[in-house]
């Protein structure tokens, strides 16, 4: 391996969201098979950024045994860093772009997605919607990292929310994510299951505060204010302890290009409630690793979580079924090498 970079992985927001993840997961692989170097922002688990300054600079000599050094991108500010790069300052530099996107992209991102030197779509929809694809390779999870409590019961009670278990969904709070639908499932659901609690996991902008004012009102106004809960954004390096001790994830986008928070609970033998949305169908393959449900509407999402709830037995056999599921067609080590395979395509074609 050269002292000097070959890849760069560029982390560029300043939040931790769903991308920040997909991109730490493999990249903390790729820290033992590359000379890497994260750009921009810190990746949990991964060595620690440089500067695009400093990355510029180190991509002016490439490893002895490279052509060029390449800039794996996942978001339109980092394509337009690596294009700055590659074409403005004319270095050896090659850009792979990664797309999840299942709907057509605005006219920005798909210009400077036709410049990229290969594009990674997670999906097929997602590859029928962007050029110069070379590969179709789903977003893994870590099934080390993210991994089933020895008693999920204990697990809860250490946790420190109230009830006897817990049911949560987890991303930004905003329409989009459903977070309305998963409040409005919860307050029809919590009145028959007194024991249980109901986390919102994750961030609001301040354009949606507003929103969630909203949905706070109408948990206090049923009475469950002390029992669907709104966490705030949670540390990165603590969510694999609390999704080990949820019983029910709920996934309940109205939009998703992939998600990987499934994939996440699915992994630490957790079964899902989701919409019909991203690549959630796979997830679950016809019902195995929880319920689809066909739209992001309370009602539907709140009977299907009852229907897991109140048979003990085909919630524990879908918790199996999650966990084989992860390991067997969604680890991360798939995700690395789909991804390898691209790089050393490109390096050689020189």
């Amino acid at each position: 391996m050269s002292d000097r970079p070959e890849l760069f992985v560029t982390n560029l927001h300043r939040n931790f969201t769903g991308v920040s993840a997909t991109a730490a997961a493999v990249a903390r692989r790729q820290a033992a098979r590359y000379s890497m170097q994260i750009v921009g922002r810190p990746l949990a688990g991964c060595p620690d950024p440089v500067s695009i300054r400093r990355a510029v600079i180190l991509s002016r000599t490439p490893g002895e045994d490279r052509p060029f050094v390449l800039w794996h991108v996942r978001r339109n500010n980092e394509m337009r860093a690596a294009l700055w790069a590659r074409d403005a300052l004319k270095l050896p530099v090659r850009i792979v772009f990664t797309s999840a996107a299942q709907r057509r992209h605005s006219a920005l991102p798909r210009w400077l997605i036709s410049r990229m030197d290969a594009v990674i779509a997670t999906t097929e929809e997602a590859a029928a919607l962007v050029p110069n694809v070379r590969a179709v390779v789903h977003h893994g999870v870590d099934t080390e990292r993210f991994c089933p409590a020895n008693d999920r019961d204990a697990a809860w009670q250490d946790i420190g929310y109230p009830g006897r278990f817990g049911i949560a969904t987890i991303g930004r709070i905003r329409p989009e994510k459903g977070t309305d639908v998963f409040v409005n499932a919860m307050i029809a659901l919590l009145p028959e299951f007194p024991d249980a609690c109901a986390l919102v996991i994750g961030k609001a902008t301040p354009q949606h505060r507003g929103f969630v004012g909203e949905l706070q009102a109408r948990v206090e106004a049923a009475g469950l204010s002390q029992r669907i809960l709104f966490t705030g954004e949670i540390p990165e390096d603590r969510m694999p302890r609390l999704v080990s001790s949820l019983s029910l994830l709920v996934a309940s986008p109205r939009y998703e290009g992939y998600g990987m928070t499934p994939l996440e609970a699915m992994a630490s033998g957790v079964p899902i409630v989701a919409s019909d949305t991203g690549f959630f169908a796979s997830f679950i393959g016809d019902d195995r690793a929880g319920t689809l449900v066909a739209t992001p509407d309370a009602a539907k999402i709140a009977a299907a979580a009852r229907g897991l709830l109140d048979n003990p037995m085909e919630l524990a056999l879908k918790a199996g079924n999650a966990r084989h599921r992860a390991e067997d067609l969604f680890g991360i080590e798939s995700e690395v090498e789909g991804i390898h395979k691209v790089y050393q395509a490109l390096w050689e074609s020189g």
